[in-house]
């Protein structure tokens, strides 16, 4: 192959790499989000504690219950 050929050869390529490259665009696939991307740990923290309060009242309630023997457990067979 010639020096020319190799040059001609050396500046397609460099065009057809730069015309491939011209489509290229950097913008974001999706709008940012107002949020933050995890969730705040403090709060987390808060609304279980929270959750396990409100669950230790319904067992205190529920053992009361059972504690007492005003409960009544009735079982019915389908027909």
């Amino acid at each position: 192959m010639s020096r020319r050929a190799a040059w001609a050869m050396l500046i397609a390529a460099n065009a057809l790499c730069y015309c491939v490259l011209s489509f290229y665009q950097s913008t974001m696939a999706a709008p940012p989000s107002p949020r933050l991307p995890f969730a705040n740990s403090v709060e987390q923290r808060m609304e279980t504690i929270s959750e396990l309060r409100e669950i230790k009242q319904l067992l205190k309630e529920q053992n009361e219950l059972l504690a007492s023997g005003k409960l009544r457990v009735v079982i019915e067979r389908e027909p």
